[in-house]
C-alpha cells in the first residue's frame, strides 16, 4: 500500500485542494540557468524553515512514494508499456534480486531521460589523497600502535577552486570496495559548489557529517539541506550535486562497502529510544527541465571516471521505493544511561550501525556524545580506562570535548586502533574521583561523534604525511596516574595476615 500522501495526490481531489490552500501552490517553478525546477508540496510532510527550504517524508526504511506531477506514478505496476507523459521507467536496486523481502532495497524512478543516455566514460587523473586499497601490501597505507590526533583540517584558499569531489581526503580504512567488504573514513574541505556536475559513488554508501557550512544536496529523489549537527546518507549508486550555500565548508565522510546502515536493536529499551525512526527524513520528488551539458563523476574501485551527457541527471518526476537518501538531526537523539550506578557501555550512544560478515562485530557504527544528564551515584562518571576490540575514530562538530587530547577541536580528529589503551587525563581522573556527585549536565553545547569498527584501520599517506595536521596524543597527560596502591601496603599486608595469606613484598629495583 502506498503512503497516504501519494494516494491523496493521485485519487483524492478534496485532499489535494486542501494541500494547495495550505501551501499556496502544488508545484513551485523557478527559472535558473534557463531550466526549471518543479517541487511537490503537501500538507502531510515536513514544513520548510529559514535554514532548510525543502520538505521531507519521515521514517527510516519505509517504502516511500513521491510524485512532483500528480498522476505520474503508475498504478498497480512498476513498468507499464507507456508511462504517463512519455517518461522512462528506471529501476535502482541496492540489494540482490533474490534478497529476502525484509532486506530488499529497491526504487523505481520515472524520469525525463534515462541514465543510459550518455556519451561514455573517461578515466580521470588519480587523486593521491583518495584511497580505497587498505591491504598491507599497499605502500601508501600505514599502521599505528599509538593514539593519534589531527588539528582541524585546512579549507583550500579561494585562489584554488575546490568542489566536494576534489576536496575529499582519505584518512584511514580497511578492506577494498572490489571485495564488497570494508570501510573508509574521509574528510572533505572545499570552497566551490558544483554547477553542471554530479557525483556518484558506485563503491559504497556515504554518511556525511558537515562541520562547517551547510550542504545543499540535489539528488535524483529530491533536494536536501544538511547543516552541522545533521547527518545525511547517500546510498551506493545514487547521483548527487553538492553546493555550499554558506561558503567554504568542511566535514567528515564515512564510507562503507558491502553492508547497509541500520538502526541498532533496542533490546530491553523496548520500542523507542536512541535514534527514533520517525526522525529520519527523505526528500520529496523534484525535477529539472534542463538539456544542457553535464558531467557525472563516478567512483568505481576507488578510481574516478567522468561521464558526459546532454541532460541533467535530476529529471526524476516521480519515484517510489525504500532505497533512498535520508538525513537525521543528531540533536533529536534520545540519550539513555544509568540512573543508579556505573558507566554504561558506549553502545547506548549508537545512532546507526552496519553489520560485518562476522556475527556481533560491526563493520562500522556511528556514536554521538551530546548534551545529557549524568546522575549516577558512587560512580566514576567519565569513560573508564579501557582497551576495546574496536578501532575508534572520533571527530568534533561543535563545542568542547574535554579529556581527549590537546588540540581536539571542531574540524579535527583522533584515532585509537583496537586494544590501544586509552582514557581520560590525570586531571579528569582526579576531578571525577574526588568531586561531590550531584546531578549534572554534560557535553552542554557540544556534538562529538565516534566511528567504531571491528576492523583494523590502516592510515593513509595523507593522514600520516601530507595533511600537516598530525600530532600524537601527549602521553604525559597520564604521567601522574601513579601507583597510589603502594601508599596502602601496610594496611594491605595487615588484611592479608588476618586472612592467613602471604604478605606483599615491595620489589627492589637496582
Amino acid at each position: 500500500m502506498l503512503p497516504l500522501v501519494a494516494r491523496q495526490l493521485r485519487t483524492r481531489a478534496p485532499a489535494l485542494a486542501f494541500a494547495r490552500r495550505a501551501n499556496g501552490v502544488h508545484g513551485m517553478r523557478h527559472s535558473q540557468r534557463n531550466h526549471h525546477c518543479v517541487t511537490a508540496k503537501s500538507a502531510y510532510i515536513t514544513a520548510p524553515s529559514e535554514k532548510d527550504p525543502y520538505q521531507y517524508q519521515v521514517g527510516f526504511g519505509n517504502r516511500f512514494a513521491s510524485e512532483a506531477v500528480p498522476g505520474t506514478l503508475p498504478a498497480g505496476q512498476n513498468s507499464p508499456q507507456k508511462v504517463n507523459y512519455d517518461l522512462y521507467a528506471e529501476a535502482l536496486t541496492g540489494t540482490s534480486f533474490v534478497a529476502p523481502r525484509a532486506d530488499s532495497k529497491t526504487a523505481w524512478l520515472y524520469r525525463i531521460r534515462p541514465s543510459v543516455a550518455h556519451k561514455g566514460f573517461t578515466p580521470l587523473p588519480d587523486n593521491p589523497d583518495l584511497e580505497a586499497n587498505f591491504s598491507p601490501s599497499n605502500p601508501h597505507v600505514h599502521v599505528s600502535a599509538t593514539q593519534l590526533a589531527w588539528h582541524p583540517f585546512d579549507i583550500p584558499a579561494s585562489s584554488t577552486p575546490t568542489d566536494f569531489v576534489a576536496g575529499l581526503k582519505t584518512l584511514c580504512g580497511a578492506g577494498n570496495p572490489t571485495l564488497r567488504e570494508g570501510t573508509a573514513f574521509h574528510i572533505y574541505a572545499a570552497n566551490t559548489s558544483m554547477e553542471n556536475k554530479a557525483f556518484c559513488n558506485n563503491d559504497g554508501h556515504m554518511l556525511l557529517l558537515p562541520q562547517q557550512g551547510r550542504l545543499d544536496i540535489q539528488t535524483e529523489f529530491g533536494k536536501m539541506m544538511v547543516r552541522p549537527g545533521e547527518i545525511v546518507v547517500l546510498q551506493r549508486g545514487m547521483r548527487s550535486k553538492i553546493a555550499f550555500p554558506d561558503g567554504p565548508s568542511r566535514g567528515y565522510v564515512k564510507e562503507i562497502w558491502g553492508s547497509h546502515f541500520e538502526l541498532p536493536e533496542l533490546g530491553p529499551l523496548g520500542s523507542h529510544g536512541l535514534a527514533n525512526a520517525r526522525d529520519f527524513e527523505t526528500p520529496v520528488a523534484a525535477f529539472e527541465v534542463d538539456q544542457s551539458p553535464w558531467d557525472i563523476v563516478y567512483k568505481v574501485g576507488g578510481k574516478l571516471f567522468n561521464c558526459k551527457q546532454e541532460h541533467t541527471p535530476f529529471d526524476v518526476v516521480a519515484w517510489h521505493g525504500n532505497y533512498v537518501p535520508y538525513k537525521y538531526a543528531l540533536e533529536k537523539f534520545t540519550n539513555v544511561g544509568s540512573i543508579s550506578k556505573d558507566h554504561i557501555d558506549p553502545s547506548i550512544f549508537c545512532v546507526l550501525t552496519a553489520k560485518s560478515k562476522i556475527p556481533n562485530h560491526a563493520l562500522s557504527e556511528l556514536l554521538i556524545f551530546s548534551p545529557r544528564w549524568d546522575v549516577a551515584s558512587h560512580t566514576f562518571r567519565p569513560p573508564f580506562y579501557h582497551r576495546n576490540s574496536a578501532t575508534e575514530f572520533m571527530g568534533l562538530i561543535y563545542g568542547v570535548y574535554g579529556g581527549r587530547s590537546d588540540g581536539f577541536e571542531p574540524g579535527g580528529a583522533s584515532y585509537e586502533t583496537g586494544f590501544c589503551p586509552h582514557g581520560v587525563s590525570y586531571e579528569e581522573w582526579k576531578m571525577a574521583s574526588e568531586s561531590e556527585l550531584q546531578p549534572m549536565r554534560v557535553h552542554e553545547g557540544t556534538m562529538a561523534f565516534m566511528f567504531e569498527s571491528s576492523l583494523q584501520l590502516p592510515l593513509t599517506d595523507y593522514a600520516m604525511k601530507r595533511s600537516g595536521k598530525l600530532h600524537e596524543h601527549e602521553p604525559k597527560m597520564w604521567d601522574d596516574l601513579k601507583a597510589h596502591f603502594l601508599n596502602h601496603l601496610d594496611d594491605v599486608n595487615a588484611t592479608l595476615r588476618s586472612a592467613g595469606l602471604p604478605e606483599v613484598e615491595r620489589k627492589k629495583t637496582v
